[in-house]
């Protein structure tokens, strides 16, 4: 039996249809997939439907996130995770544009990459900057998760005492952060 040593939380969601399949049927797919490859799912959160980011691009979006255990490294698990985003016809045509199935890995163990002073620039980048960059490089932990409920709620739901190993906080205290407003709009499927 293969042991797995590294935990990773992996966020999913998507706004678009795949033909007549719904965005909830693509996101069971997606991780029926994943679970084919080289991880062990441990947890997977409830669905939830929240609102399009930005306001008014599109659908509203169905949410969820993972729990995995893995030997594959950070970036083999990123470029799976394209791979995976592929196949259900992806297209990365616009920054923050709609999208049949989004994955994102959220953080691997408690690993920092590149570094400190690279999570800070792009957890720091204005709003307007965010929607016209895009990192050339692996940025672990993602570095806005802790601003966005769409990723905070299902996280919750997979690892709520995971420690977010920079801001040294757990998900329940990055949840309890967001305005109530926000969190009121993110609602189970």
């Amino acid at each position: 039996m293969t042991e797995f040593r590294s935990e990773a939380l992996i966020a999913l969601g998507g706004n678009l249809p795949i033909g007549e399949q719904s965005v909830t049927h693509t996101l069971i797919a997606a991780i029926q997939q994943l679970s084919e490859s080289d991880i062990c799912l441990r947890a997977v959160s409830r669905f939830y439907q929240t609102p399009c980011f930005p306001v008014g691009a599109g659908p509203d979006y169905v949410n969820a996130a993972i729990r995995i255990h893995t030997d594959l490294s950070p970036r083999s698990l990123l470029d799976l995770l394209h791979e995976i985003e592929a196949d259900f016809a992806r297209q990365r045509a616009q920054r923050w544009g709609m999208r049949t199935l989004d994955l994102d890995l959220l953080a691997y163990d408690d690993l920092i990459c590149p570094d400190v002073a690279t999570f800070a620039r792009w957890k720091d980048l204005p709003l307007d900057q965010q929607m016209k960059e895009a990192p050339g490089q692996l940025l672990l932990p993602h570095p806005r998760l802790q601003d966005r409920g769409f990723v905070l709620v299902p996280l919750r739901d997979v690892a709520p005492d995971w420690r977010h190993p920079i801001l040294a906080k757990m998900v329940q205290d990055l949840c309890d952060a967001l305005p109530k407003s926000d969190l009121n709009e993110i609602s189970p499927l």
